[in-house]
C-alpha cells in the first residue's frame, strides 16, 4: 500500500502525537518509539538490521496503521475518479488495484496512493474501492479528492480511525498469514485483494507493500488487528519498525513521499512514468503540463546513486559535476542486503544516463558516486 514512509518530525512533543492501536503492544516489545508524521511510532524493536534481513531471507510485520484510509463509493466510480490521476482507472477489475498519484494543477504529485478497485456492491450495484495515501497527507488528500468529487455523487468515508493496518512482507508471508484467513491467499497476484474473514472477522487483505519484497497489507477492525499481531508473533514472526521499512524500500527504488517525491515535482521526472497512461484516457488535473513534458523532455530526472566506498550520501546533501553544484540527494543509506552505499538524487536529465559519474558533497569533501539502473535490489521472490 503504499508505501511512503513519511520523515520523522523531532519537533513533535509527545502530547501532540495520535497512537495505533497496537501502540501498547509495541511498547511491550521494548520498541523505540519515536514522532513521525503527528503519530508515535516504532523506529525498531529489536534492531534495523536484523529487522530488514528478516524481511529479505524469512518474513517480518509492521504496524502501519498511521495511512490514511479512504472508501468510496457510487456509480461509474471508476470513470468519475479518472479527474484525480492520470493512471487509466477503467482498465482496472474487481480484486485489482493501481499504485498511483494525486496531481496538482501544475502536474506535480500531491501524494502517492494505492486505489483499490472492489466488487460492486450487490444490493445497489455502486461500484466500491478503498484509497491508501500516506499519513502526513491524509487531511489535504481527503479534502482535496472530497472538493473534486462533490458533485458527482460519489460517497466518500474516511476510515482511517476505524481500521488497523498490518503490513506482513517477506518470502515466508503466504505460509504464516495463511492459517488465520478464511480464502486461498495463493492464488492473489500483485496489486490483488480481496474480503475474507480473518480470525473470523470480515477483514480486507491485499498482496501488496513497501519492502520489494512479498507480502500482504491487512486491513481490520482494531481487536482482530491486536489479536492477528499477537498470533503473528507467537508463530515467530519478528516485528520491524520504519527504519527497516526505509531501508527496504530504499533497495526497492520505492519513493518516499516529501523527500524523493513532492508538490514541487512530476511524474515524469520521478521515473513514475508507468503510471501515467495518456494514450488511453481523457482529461485528468496537470494533463497539459504533462502532455509538455513528454513531448519536450523533462528538465531533471531522478535517479539511482552508488557511492564509492562507504560513504553514505544522506538526504539533502550536495551532488557535484565538474565543481558545479546540479542537484540533491533525497534519500540515502548504506545497503544491508547489497553492503553498498546507495541513494536517490534529482540531477539534470543530461547527467541522468547509466554510468554518469558524479560527485557527493560531505560535510566538505566531495565522493565519488555514479548514476546505477534502478532499483537497486529485485527479490525473486515478488509474486508477478
Amino acid at each position: 500500500m503504499a508505501k511512503s514512509t513519511e520523515k520523522v518530525h523531532d519537533s513533535e512533543t509527545a502530547s501532540q502525537l495520535a497512537r495505533t492501536p497496537l501502540y501498547d503492544l509495541s511498547l511491550e516489545l521494548k520498541a523505540r518509539m519515536v514522532p513521525f508524521s503527528g503519530w508515535e511510532m516504532a523506529v525498531q524493536y529489536g534492531g534495523i538490521s536484523s529487522e530488514h534481513q528478516s524481511v529479505r531471507s524469512r518474513v517480518g510485520m509492521f504496524d502501519i496503521s498511521h495511512m490514511g484510509k479512504f472508501g468510496l463509493r457510487g456509480k461509474k466510480l471508476r470513470e468519475k475518479c479518472q479527474i484525480l490521476v492520470p493512471s487509466d482507472l477503467n482498465r482496472l477489475q474487481p480484486g485489482q488495484a493501481q499504485y498511483t498519484v494525486l496531481l496538482n494543477a501544475k502536474g506535480c504529485i500531491l501524494d502517492d496512493i494505492i486505489f483499490y478497485y472492489q466488487e460492486a456492491d450487490a444490493t445497489t450495484s455502486e461500484e466500491r474501492a478503498v484509497i491508501i495515501v500516506n499519513a502526513a497527507t491524509r487531511i489535504r488528500d481527503k479534502a482535496w479528492i472530497a472538493a473534486h468529487l462533490e458533485l458527482s455523487g460519489v460517497s466518500f468515508t474516511d476510515i482511517s480511525q476505524d481500521k488497523v493496518l498490518i503490513a506482513l512482507q517477506g518470502p515466508e508471508a503466504v505460509s504464516y498469514l495463511q492459517p488465520f484467513v478464511e480464502n486461498n491467499l495463493t492464488p492473489i497476484k500483485a496489486f490483488g485483494h480481496l474480503e475474507t474473514n480473518l480470525l473470523g472477522q470480515p477483514s480486507f487483505i491485499a498482496r501488496t507493500g513497501y519492502t520489494g519484497e512479498d507480502g500482504f497489507e491487512i486491513m481490520t477492525d482494531p481487536e482482530t488487528g491486536k489479536e492477528l499481531w499477537q498470533e503473528l508473533l507467537e508463530a515467530g514472526v519478528l516485528p520491524c519498525g520504519l527504519g527497516a521499512r526505509d531501508t527496504l524500500r530504499l533497495e526497492a527504488a520505492m519513493a518516499l513521499y516529501s523527500q524523493d517525491i513532492d508538490d514541487f515535482t512530476t511524474p515524469l521526472e520521478a521515473g513514475l512514468n508507468w503510471v501515467v497512461h495518456l494514450d488511453t484516457k481523457g482529461y485528468f488535473i496537470g494533463r497539459g503540463v504533462l502532455e509538455q513534458q513528454k513531448t519536450n523532455g523533462v528538465a531533471k530526472r531522478l535517479v539511482g546513486l552508488e557511492m564509492e566506498g562507504r560513504h553514505i550520501a544522506r538526504h539533502g546533501y550536495p551532488v557535484i559535476f565538474e565543481g558545479e553544484t546540479v542537484g540533491e540527494v533525497t534519500s540515502g543509506t548504506l545497503s544491508p542486503t547489497l553492503n553498498r552505499a546507495i541513494a536517490l538524487a534529482y540531477v539534470p536529465a543530461k547527467l541522468a544516463k547509466i554510468g554518469q559519474e558524479l560527485a557527493i558533497e560531505i560535510r566538505g569533501k566531495n565522493y565519488p558516486a555514479k548514476v546505477v539502473k534502478k532499483p537497486f535490489y529485485r527479490s525473486p521472490n515478488r509474486p508477478s
